[in-house]
């Protein structure tokens, strides 16, 4: 799925071997052109002992932490990064149970610190909109129904799928959104953070799809196995089930958006030549503490 330059452990450990030298990486990273006061826009500064940077004019003092997912957690800056390299060196991903083991954390802060990362990712990603030509399904997840309806009528969780393609119909970007339902508001709802209007939306015929993606230019077909239509959209839905289960054995319906955020991010980010870890520093100084 993804592919990003790798660094050895070896070398990133001896990169951030301190707090003070992750500190530092997020310093530049949140302030590339020199620190500035969040209260006056004062561009001058002196480091204090713990850390913090502490404006020449106003006094104010600010973490490079401050506002960001992790912001007071009480786990030290070098665990988070080694959080950010495993999950970002594997295309599987990694698990709270692996993750309590590699950096040395109980498996409560492991899924604590996953969870922030997850949500910043898909904070991250709610910043773009799908445009141009969208493939639009919805799926389900879950183990094997027994005695239930299967299909659109399952009780297992459900979510919606979209796939922009570029001009040789190939993937671009992905969102996925878990749903209550796929009635005709849940399929504007979903739409309307995720498409940009005008977008040209080819799904399959059914009803709620029909009546609610009218603002789009919606190309409903009957649905044929054999053709290529919506092909690439099933087949990443084939690896987002196999990506959860594969890497997370389970799936609570309460963590399943969480999920989807994860695979979404390293979908998008997929053909990124630079290193992803980057790109997920980044997205954890942008997004802003919210539960």
């Amino acid at each position: 799925m993804s592919k990003h330059k790798k660094i050895s452990i070896v070398e990133f450990t001896k990169r951030y071997s301190t707090e003070e030298a992750c500190r530092e990486h997020l310093a530049e990273q949140r302030w590339p052109d020199g620190f500035v006061c969040p209260c006056c826009g004062n561009a001058h500064a002196h480091q204090l002992s713990n850390g913090r940077y502490q404006c020449s004019k106003c006094r104010h003092q600010a973490s490079v932490t401050a506002g960001t997912f992790m912001h007071r957690s009480h786990v030290s800056l070098r665990k988070w990064f080694l959080a950010f390299y495993f999950v970002t060196q594997d295309k599987r991903g990694v698990s709270a149970t692996q993750l309590s083991f590699l950096i040395g954390v109980t498996y409560k802060t492991a899924w604590f610190m996953l969870r922030r990362i997850r949500k910043a990712m898909g904070q991250r990603d709610e910043q773009y909109l799908l445009d141009g030509v969208v493939e639009f399904d919805d799926t389900y997840f879950g183990g094997p129904t027994v005695g239930k309806k299967r299909g659109r009528g399952t009780e297992k969780a459900k979510a919606f799928v979209a796939l922009s393609l570029d001009q040789n119909s190939n993937p671009k970007f992905l969102k996925m959104g878990v749903t209550d339902n796929i009635k005709r508001l849940s399929v504007q709802k979903f739409a309307g953070i995720a498409i940009q209007p005008g977008s040209t939306v080819i799904s399959d015929g059914y009803r709620s799809y029909v009546s609610a993606l009218k603002n789009y230019n919606h190309q409903p077909k009957p649905y044929d196995p054999n053709s290529r239509e919506l092909m690439w959209l099933h087949i990443i839905i084939g690896n987002a089930k196999a990506f959860i289960l594969g890497t997370y054995h389970g799936l609570p319906k309460q963590n399943l958006s969480d999920y989807l955020n994860e695979f979404c991010y390293r979908f998008n980010r997929r053909n990124f030549m630079t290193d992803l870890y980057d790109h997920l520093v980044a997205a954890m100084l942008a997004s802003p503490l919210a539960e």
